[in-house]
């Protein structure tokens, strides 16, 4: 009897604090993405957390104080080849905050926010760290075109950093394929002495859609492409594709589909409410908009009758849909689906770096044939009444 006893004061002793134990977030993951402009610092979490961040100068360091917080046993300390991060430091700053020291290398300027769970990612917080003598975000105005006879074309590659996109059954990543078929076709802008390339994301990291255009403007670009490479329900979707805007709603139930997932990808990657609150500002740039419409899919036609060449056609036409990165008023923009990752045919081919090149060359083609039938368009200077700023 006495020992049951026992069991029951000891019970009663431990179950308190196992409860409390069990209410405290577990910090489950810390990554990394390094960006061209800023290093993101993400946080995988069990549930939604009270933060703080704290700065602090020498030295050059941050806090990041969690409440009643857990962290688990394998997220990193020491840190290699980073613009910011020295190595991380944990411990117990008071009873019921846990604290996160990032020791820097020079001094930032921090944005953080916290992300809902979404289909890919559980409960986030994400805290971007900028130089702190730059700016965070491009301008949205084009500064004046140079009519040099040359075209800039703004070359996106979709997804990338925390949004891998769409995944195939042997885990081939959208954001890597894509990635791989726009340097291929960079290499081919950039041989061609009437061209020149930019491209919106360079590796391994996720850019916001709206900041995508607004990047394709501040480099004064003629021509946007964004590749992609989607998923479909049914596994025996297949096919290439391209993509206009449409004001009005889409014109295919599937195009209304990727549409609808292209635009929740911030909501995978990671843009903070201020970031969404740009891009409504985005779309009163509206006035130039019709016309560029008509650019844009007399664009996606040559780059579809170059895709006919190399590979089955999900649709003969141009489609039309709200994607969101396609939103420029002034850029001529399409969105080349190479094909349905989900489809393990052309999975295998998107894995294929014979493939990635003829999908880079017939985009090239039908940049070209764009040009040359729209000679007027890129040549002419604009007059005083017509600027694009």
């Amino acid at each position: 009897m006495k020992r049951y006893i026992l069991y029951f004061i000891l019970a009663s002793l431990l179950l308190p604090h196992l409860a409390a134990s069990s209410s405290k977030v577990s910090v489950k993951n810390l990554r990394l993405w390094n960006a061209p402009d800023n290093t993101r610092v993400v946080l995988d979490l069990s549930s939604g957390i009270d933060h703080r961040i704290s700065t602090f100068s020498n030295p050059d360091r941050i806090a990041i104080d969690l409440k009643d917080a857990r962290l688990s046993s394998d997220i990193p300390h020491e840190i290699k080849d980073n613009p910011f991060i020295k190595r991380f430091r944990y411990g117990q700053y008071s009873k019921n905050i846990t604290r996160i020291v990032i020791d820097l290398k020079k001094p930032v300027r921090v944005k953080s926010f916290t992300l809902k769970p979404n289909n890919v990612y559980g409960h986030r917080l994400v805290v971007d760290l900028f130089d702190k003598y730059t700016a965070t975000a491009p301008k949205v105005a084009r500064s004046a075109p140079k009519h040099t006879g040359i075209v800039t074309v703004a070359i996106d590659a979709g997804h990338g950093g925390e949004d891998f996109g769409a995944s195939g059954k042997k885990k081939t990543r959208e954001k890597k394929v894509v990635l791989s078929i726009a340097k291929e076709l960079k290499k081919l802008i950039d041989k061609d002495p009437a061209l020149r390339s930019y491209m919106t994301r360079k590796g391994d990291y996720y850019v916001s859609l709206r900041n995508r255009t607004m990047l394709a403007r501040k480099a004064n670009a003629d021509l946007f492409v964004s590749i992609h490479a989607d998923a479909f329900r049914r596994s025996s979707a297949r096919g290439a594709s391209v993509y206009a805007l449409s004001k009005r709603g889409a014109s295919s139930e599937t195009a209304r589909w990727l549409a609808n997932k292209e635009n929740a990808a911030d909501l995978v990657g990671g843009a903070s409410i201020s970031d969404r609150e740009d891009a409504v500002a985005g779309v009163l740039l509206d006035m130039q908009m019709d016309k560029t419409l008509e650019f844009s899919i007399s664009f996606g036609a040559e780059v579809l009758k170059e895709m006919k060449k190399i590979a089955k056609l999900h649709s003969k036409t141009v489609q039309q849909a709200g994607f969101v990165v396609l939103k420029s008023p002034d850029i001529p923009s399409v969105l080349v689906e190479t094909g349905f990752i989900s489809n393990p045919y052309e999975e295998r081919k998107l894995k294929s770096g014979k493939y990635q090149r003829q999908v880079a060359n017939a985009i090239y083609k039908g940049i070209k044939r764009f040009i040359s039938n729209e000679k007027t368009a890129f040549m002419t200077p604009p007059s005083s009444g017509k600027s694009k700023n």
